[in-house]
């Protein structure tokens, strides 16, 4: 019997490999699979590796309305062509090109994920025009889904869409997370320590870990002057960058940019395929976002075993208990941040006891594999 066709999209193949990591392979044993995005040769490297067909379509992150229309004719020819049972689509520009594409192209299943709404951060005219994309896309789409309760308030609080669109997969998540992979069984001790030596990190320093991309938004302006005020203070502190920086999309203060690359104690990386190392050689997570969905990254650090200081954000506060497993505090908010770091460092017992509990919540809610049947089981009640 033929597998009905389910096309997944994302704005860069980046958001395939990070976001949906494994999802399509999974899906692929029930559906005729076809991953959309930019970037050709990665969006083909990611569709050889997850056993899915591809393809590209070149969309962009930035506002682009003459690209965008030309995105929208070319996917629209396609599944024309495809004649798919559901296209989801996930990230804003996938989004709007996506679901305006399908219902042209009348495919009877529109659904569209949102992991975290830019606009949250957007003024003025720049806001006004998201919120007119955003609803579009909401109108075009035959169903939503916030991946966290927090999105989905925000997204009836702004009238977006109907009450009656939306709804939350399983726990919240777009994907869940593998505990077996994401776990400090694969990384023994003696291994941490040569990692730090070979990153230059003092052996018994306390280092916190940021993982994401290094830019306004994330809350990096805020973290690095956290630190550095309280570098002074405890000196056998390290803080730890993961991540590519974005000057041209969502730039740091100067002095912030310079302080990173210039504090002795301030180590950064770029952007590692591979993230479990380095939050198994680190002590905590610093995630001090203004925006979020479902952040993967707070839930890998939990499962990898790590007290989390996160914002007061949907996503964050819906993975992080405070003080059962970590601590929240205010969204760009410098001192609070500083009073968190200060905590962890000055009270070993509050550190451990967060970090006792840091896995187990997140393998009882989040396992990647109850994320993903809980998608299956939606798809096959449409």
């Amino acid at each position: 019997m033929q597998k009905p066709k389910l096309v997944r999209i994302t704005t860069i193949p980046l958001s395939l490999e990070k976001l949906l990591e494994g999802q399509l392979s999974f899906m692929e044993q029930y559906y005729d699979v076809t991953a959309v995005s930019a970037e050709k040769e990665r969006l083909e490297a990611h569709g050889e590796k997850e056993g899915v067909k591809t393809f590209y379509v070149p969309l962009t992150r930035k506002i682009t309305p003459v690209q965008d229309l030309k995105a929208v004719y070319k996917l629209y020819r396609f599944l024309q062509q495809e004649k798919p049972s559901i296209v989801h689509s996930h990230t804003p520009k996938a989004g709007i090109v996506g679901m305006l594409a399908a219902y042209l192209a009348k495919v009877p299943h529109r659904l569209h994920t949102v992991a975290g709404l830019p606009l949250m951060e957007a003024t003025g005219f720049k806001r006004r025009i998201l919120n007119i994309v955003e609803k579009s896309t909401y109108r075009f789409a035959t169903a939503i889904y916030p991946n966290s309760q927090g999105l989905y308030d925000f997204i009836l609080s702004e009238n977006f869409t109907s009450k009656n669109k939306l709804k939350i997969i399983g726990k919240g998540s777009s994907n869940g997370i593998d505990t077996n992979y994401f776990s400090t069984d694969h990384f023994p001790e003696v291994e941490q320590k040569q990692m730090k030596e070979e990153l230059g990190i003092d052996r018994d320093d306390f280092v916190f870990v940021f993982v994401g991309r290094i830019v306004r938004d994330k809350g990096i302006n805020e973290l690095v002057s956290a630190f550095v005020k309280l570098q002074k203070e405890h000196v056998k502190c390290s803080l730890l960058l993961i991540g590519p920086f974005e000057e041209d999309l969502d730039p740091l203060d100067p002095q912030i940019v310079e302080e990173i690359h210039q504090h002795p104690r301030i180590y950064t990386t770029g952007y590692q395929q591979d993230v479990r190392p380095y939050f198994a050689l680190s002590d905590a997570l610093a995630f001090p976002s203004y925006r979020e969905g479902f952040p993967n990254v707070v839930l890998q650090a939990g499962a990898m075993g790590l007290p989390s200081i996160v914002s007061d954000i949907n996503g964050c506060n819906e993975i992080i208990e405070a003080d059962v497993n970590g601590i929240i505090v205010p969204v760009k908010d410098e001192q609070s941040l500083y009073n968190a770091m200060h905590r962890l460092i000055s009270e070993p017992l509050l550190a451990h006891k967060l970090s006792e509990k840091s896995r187990s919540l997140i393998t009882s809610k989040f396992e990647r594999k109850q994320v993903w049947n809980a998608l299956l089981e939606n798809y096959r009640q449409l």
